[in-house]
């Protein structure tokens, strides 16, 4: 049974001022998901959201904040653009921590794009904290010194017709140390705006964040 979600719009403390960000919070949840999101998007992508809604269904809390603001150039980020980024969603992750109705539940992160090297290296900098990655048409390549250092599962989902960005997640698959699994959405490009595609994004999503928040809840997380 879907359950339905309190919706906060809040500020988020971070060096030079706050991040704007949006929590939504279902009735005893059994996660939260913070979401990373590419160069030139933020907190009301479409994309994101839609995957969100799912996620808030299935009884999973969502963060989704901007970590770029207003005035920052969004024409695509770099290696040299992906550290104060990186330290702004690390502060994110460290301000969960401190609350009192997300600091107990299970954190995943669900990176897209761009987005998607934040999470990893996310992952490696708080292993302790995140229990699970989604990568979404994600860029692993960006942070390749960072792959072996993540210690939690990783789900790497990409289009079909996303064909250099498949042959990168194919060679971070092999990088990673940990469990990971590479899932190719058929049909799919890199935004995966064809019929059913982003659907199909949202359920793998929700059904490989629940496998592990469980697991990590009922202590089977060495095996991983």
């Amino acid at each position: 049974m879907a359950r339905t979600a309190s919706r906060i719009s809040l500020t988020i403390p971070a060096d030079g001022g706050t991040l704007a960000a949006d929590l939504s919070l279902p009735p005893q949840p059994d996660g939260l998901v913070v979401f990373c999101h590419g160069s030139g998007s933020n907190r009301f992508s479409p994309r994101n959201r839609r995957v969100a809604e799912r996620l808030e269904r299935g009884g999973l809390a969502t963060l989704l904040c901007d970590l770029e603001r207003n005035s920052e150039a969004t024409n695509g980020r770099t290696l040299a653009s992906l550290p104060p980024l990186q330290k702004r969603l690390l502060r994110v992750l460290d301000w969960t921590a401190q609350q009192d109705d997300l600091n107990d539940l299970p954190l995943g992160l669900f990176g897209s794009s761009t987005g998607a090297a934040l999470a990893l290296v996310a992952a490696a900098e708080r292993p302790g904290r995140v229990q699970a990655v989604v990568s979404r048409g994600g860029r692993p390549d960006l942070v390749f010194q960072r792959l072996a250092e993540v210690r939690c599962p990783v789900l790497l989902l990409v289009g079909e017709h996303d064909v250099d960005v498949l042959e990168l997640n194919a060679w971070a698959a092999g990088q990673l140390q940990v469990r990971n699994q590479l899932v190719v959405i058929p049909q799919a490009s890199h935004l995966f705006s064809e019929p059913g595609c982003l659907d199909a994004v949202a359920e793998q999503s929700y059904t490989w964040l629940m496998e592990q928040f469980r697991q990590g809840r009922f202590g089977t997380a060495d095996d991983l």
